[in-house]
């Protein structure tokens, strides 16, 4: 659950020193990508075990990976490897929210209150005053449950981690540790990033539809565009082969690394807990930005944007942030971190050009320089924006 390099700590998504290998190559790869593949060898330089990267556009699909997958065993890190993308998990929630807004089956101005009657109640939350709109675009003020002390505690300090890392927590019981705080704000008076907000939109599903929010995402979204490496795994502790191990320092500059590719997602839900591999989130979010999946007209509403306030270069939609990159190019995407996983994808306006990259360490690297070395070409910029 991490938005860029400008949100650090737990925010990040959650959640949320190996020697750089050869990169390895997939598909045709006109105009090298040189350094798209510099800057994810430079992600290992500076620290992360090992990264991985997919580029598509109009010349095929090229793949790069570098460092180790696993730093005990040296295996090198593979452009197929499968990881957890933490908060890239919310554009995919979206999408299934707008595509039943498309089919009138709910209104993105319903109250949160409608399908959740009594949900988001306590310390002056109200589900009545808030829409679905704003739990889509951080604009409810419901209080991040990720920002609570004691599931900070338990959940993202190294002893906390491994002694709750396989329990298993339900949608409701994260919503709850939510309602034990005050909201941040008033409804729609600012933005802030809030889990809680997209535990609540996979709820509203559920309720929608009558089938779990994780049933929706695969038969709308994962099946029709023939993403295999994509999962929701609820309650399943470990990565699908082939993957990377996971490592984090939990926070600690310089601490050890320490193996934590194992955890029960339910402490993600539908804010964070997919995987998938970054072929497929190339895939979706070209698919997406493509107009593929949703309609002009909810496809536009999920690229209506506020201010994020804090987020230099970066306005959110509806589970989509439009991102100003170095070069001034302008591309739709989303972030993703959890415990030993740190992700990016994006794609231009027309969903021509797409980048997904993952880093199996979540304490180093830079995951804005990747998408501004593959996006700030010159081609890349004259390409049309919506």
């Amino acid at each position: 659950m991490r938005l860029r390099t400008a949100v650090t700590g737990t925010a990040v998504l959650l959640l949320s020193a190996a020697l750089a290998g050869p990169a390895l190559a997939a598909g045709p790869a006109p105009g090298a990508h040189t350094g798209t593949r510099a800057a994810v060898r430079a992600a290992v330089a500076a620290g992360v075990p090992g990264a991985t990267a997919t580029a598509r556009d109009a010349h095929g699909t090229r793949s790069t990976a570098a460092g180790r997958g696993d730093v005990r065993t040296g295996r090198p890190r593979s452009a197929d490897d499968r990881f957890r993308v933490g908060s890239i998990t919310k554009t995919f929630v979206a999408t299934v929210l707008l595509q039943l807004a498309a089919e009138d089956r709910l209104s993105l101005d319903d109250p949160v209150d409608t399908w959740l009657p009594g949900l988001v109640r306590g310390h002056g939350h109200d589900g009545r005053r808030i829409s679905v709109r704003r739990l889509l675009n951080h604009t409810s003020g419901i209080h991040d449950y990720l920002a609570d002390d004691g599931f900070r505690r338990d959940r993202f300090t190294e002893d906390g981690f491994f002694r709750h890392r396989y329990d298993t927590l339900a949608p409701r019981d994260l919503v709850a540790v939510a309602m034990r705080h005050a909201p941040d704000f008033a409804p729609g008076a600012s933005w802030g990033y809030s889990n809680t907000n997209y535990v609540l939109a996979g709820l509203v599903i559920e309720r929608v539809t009558g089938r779990p929010y994780a049933t929706e995402v695969t038969r709308r979204i994962i099946t029709p565009l023939r993403l295999t490496a994509t999962s929701l795994p609820g309650t399943r502790t470990g990565l699908p082969r082939p993957s990377a191990r996971a490592y984090s320092t939990f926070g600690a500059p310089g601490g050890p690394a320490r193996d934590v590719t194992a955890l029960n997602p339910s402490l993600a839900s539908a804010a964070g807990e997919m995987i998938s591999d970054s072929a497929d989130l190339a895939r979706f979010y070209g698919a997406l930005l493509g107009g593929r999946l949703l309609p002009p007209r909810e496809l536009g509403e999920m690229e209506t944007t506020v201010d994020t306030k804090v987020l230099p270069g970066v306005r959110y939609g509806l589970g989509l942030m439009d991102i100003r990159l170095a070069c001034g190019t302008h591309v739709w995407g989303h972030s993703g971190g959890i415990h030993g996983s740190v992700s990016e994808a994006a794609a231009t306006a027309d969903g021509r050009h797409a980048l997904a990259v993952n880093f199996n360490g979540d304490w180093s690297g830079d995951t804005s320089a990747v998408l501004d070395e593959e996006f700030c070409q010159p081609e890349t910029r004259e390409s049309t924006g919506r």
